[in-house]
């Protein structure tokens, strides 16, 4: 495996609603779980684990479908509800009622909707460029928005967008993380070969694509539901160059939470937390002190 894990770190498979999911793990404390997104796995969070495994329990899973993680086949199985009864499995499991859950990409998405389903299980909320559902429900009936979430409908076709992933030694992959950064000197050829590896895992490729064919089916849902407030103490870091998702989808998230901090990091691409990794480190660090009333 290239992503290796150091020599102080743990890992394991934790089971959660019905499956079993693969994790990496350092340091002891109040829990914080890290959720990662596309087309990644726990090693985008490497730059996280240690500097807050010193004052936490941090957990960063291969989410569903990625790397190590059970794989199931049918697309349903990746419906919003089942990863959310996923990370609420993955708390539980390990002896806490309450944690602090980061997430980036997908894996913001993940606890966007987490946050809804089950408040009493956090105490801070981290997101990193992903928008409030609601705002990204609004951003895709915007021809910007749909221009660069072209992928999303490309994704809804069969075995095509498989075949263009793996494509070529999986330059597709490869191209995702060097392109779209805005520091070239930010992923090496070493972590470029540990996500395509982890995409070449079998039944990987299919399984990260079913999250969107999946989500397609519920946009309408999304956009239809009656959003609430979040209580919970939200931070929002936001790499300002993201190609995919624009800056303007973080605005109105004000409006559906209470007590919400936005960090923008200029010149820095939606891989925010890889890209910057001390300045979003820092974020956070400054984020979990602040008390709030």
């Amino acid at each position: 495996m290239l992503a290796r894990i150091q020599k102080n770190w743990k890992q394991g498979f934790i089971p959660t609603n019905n499956i079993q999911l693969h994790y990496v793990s350092q340091g002891e404390g109040p829990l914080m779980v890290m959720l990662h997104g596309f087309p990644e796995f726990w090693y985008s969070w490497r730059y996280q684990i240690p500097e807050f495994a010193q004052s936490y329990q941090v957990v960063a899973p291969d989410l569903r479908g990625y790397n190590d993680s059970e794989k199931p086949q049918e697309i349903s199985a990746y419906a919003m509800t089942e990863l959310v009864e996923d990370v609420k499995g993955i708390i539980e499991g390990f002896g806490n009622q309450k944690g602090i859950l980061v997430g980036h990409d997908w894996g913001g998405a993940i606890a966007w909707h987490f946050a809804y389903a089950y408040p009493e299980m956090l105490e801070k909320l981290i997101i990193m460029n992903l928008p409030h559902p609601a705002e990204f429900s609004k951003g895709l009936k915007t021809p910007q928005q749909l221009l660069k979430s072209w992928y999303i409908f490309f994704f809804q076709l069969p075995f095509l967008p498989e075949w263009f992933l793996s494509g070529n030694d999986y330059s597709a992959i490869a191209a995702a993380f060097r392109e779209m950064a805005i520091d070239q000197t930010a992923f090496t050829q070493k972590d470029i070969e540990a996500f395509k590896e982890a995409a070449a895992k079998r039944g990987a490729l299919t399984a990260m694509i079913n999250y969107y064919r999946c989500a397609f089916r519920d946009l309408l849902e999304v956009s239809n539901r009656n959003w609430g407030v979040l209580e919970i103490p939200t931070l929002m870091i936001w790499g300002e160059q993201d190609a995919a998702l624009g800056k303007e989808l973080t605005y109105g998230t004000k409006n559906y939470v209470k007590d919400l901090r936005v960090r923008y990091i200029p010149n820095c691409s939606h891989w925010v937390q890889q890209e910057q990794p001390e300045l979003v480190n820092h974020y956070m660090r400054e984020f979990l002190q602040e008390t709030f009333a």
